[in-house]
Parts: structure tokens; sequence; C-alpha cells
């Protein structure tokens, strides 16, 4: 049964921090989504960028299913139809690109899941209003920075806005983009700490991804 999109958006809205992560070992996918869990965090992406991004979401559903079953995992750099379709019937639960493609659209539309585009411009934002989205990702946020965020908010008074880029897991840089608009910041390399992740440091992690939560929390 399909989840709600006023659920996942809902989700989004509530965790504020948005795990952003690709590995080609399946393990440590688990590990580091186990770690975000672990930390409070309700929402992870993964994100299709690998060779075994496939086989490692399977993985990472089998452990969700199981162990986090209030946790929603979707998949992110989708950029086909064909492959949002795949990820779907893999049981993401949310679809999210980089780009705004009318096709990828269309495809979750018929396999009912929500999908969230990515957006530069005001152009791509009012496509991606118009097949029905009401949350898109802003990308590459470090280039459009928190003033975009205020500049174009008036012209799209309905829609969540959610940059993935040039967010810090600082109490400044999170508050700058909430005071702007979003509903919520994606953080990759900057919220997961590649040295602790090949380190498999997995408490390490889940310590300094609890800090971030505490200042999410404090906002």
């Amino acid at each position: 049964m399909a989840i709600p999109a006023s659920t996942i958006v809902a989700a989004f809205e509530k965790s504020r921090i948005i795990p952003v992560f690709y590995h080609d070992d399946e393990e440590v996918c688990c590990q580091v989504m186990a770690a975000c869990y672990a930390a409070g965090i309700r929402v992870f992406e993964f994100t299709n960028r690998g060779e075994h991004a496939r086989r490692n979401f399977a993985a990472m559903r089998d452990k969700k299913l199981v162990e986090m079953p209030d946790l929603y995992l979707g998949i992110g750099t989708i950029k086909t139809a064909e492959d949002a379709k795949a990820f779907a019937g893999a049981g993401a639960d949310f679809i999210i690109s980089p780009i705004t493609d009318v096709t990828i659209a269309d495809a979750c539309k018929a396999e009912d899941i929500v999908w969230v585009p990515g957006c530069m411009t005001p152009s791509e934002i009012a496509t991606a209003e118009k097949t029905g989205a009401r949350f898109v990702k802003l990308f590459p946020g470090s280039l459009l920075g928190p003033d975009y965020v205020t500049a174009i908010k008036p012209l799209f008074p309905d829609m969540k806005f959610m940059p993935t880029g040039g967010v810090a897991p600082t109490k400044e840089s999170i508050q700058t983009w909430l005071n702007a608009g979003v509903v919520c910041v994606g953080m990759g390399s900057n919220l997961l700490n590649k040295d602790l992740i090949a380190k498999k440091d997995w408490e390490g992690l889940k310590t300094q991804l609890s800090k971030v939560a505490d200042i999410v929390k404090s906002l």
C-alpha cells in the first residue's frame, strides 16, 4: 500500500535533516542507515550513484523493514523513468531526482510513489508544480544559497523546499536555511563523516549524528 504524499512530506518536515548517502559496500550502507536511525533520524535518502545501488538498496530495505519500521527510506539521483519504476518496485518510500523531468513524474504517478524533483530555476519549479509536485529539492544548494529561497518563495507560496548541498551541520547554517523558508535540509559528506565511516566507527558516527539531531531539536 502506497504511503500518502502528505505523510512523506510531514516526515521530511519533522526530520529537518535528511542524510544523503551512497557506498559500494552494502554492510556499510546498512550500518550508516542504522547510525542515523539510532540518532533519531527517520528519513534517509540512499543515492543511485554506483553499480551496486540496487543490490545495496534491497539489503537496506530488508534491514529497515525488520529493525526500523518507522524509517522512511527513499532513493535519490533518479534521472530516468525506468529507474524510478525499478526502485518503486524495490520498495522505495519516495523518489528524489536532481532534475525536473515530466517522464519521471508520470512514472511516479503510475507507481503511486512520492516524487521530489530537483530544481534550480523558477521555470523548473513551475514545471514541477504543474506535474503536481508540492515538494522540491533545490540543487545545488551551495550555488543557490538561502537568499535564493527568500526571493522565490513568494512566487511559489504552496511549494515546500529542501536544499541539498551547501548546508553545514551547524546551528548557524541550518538555522539560516530554515529562516529563509525551507522545511528541511539534505546533507551528504558534511553530515556523514567519511573518516568515521572508513574506520567503521559506527558508535562515533551515531554520537556525531546525535549532536546534529539535538541542534535541530533546539531550533
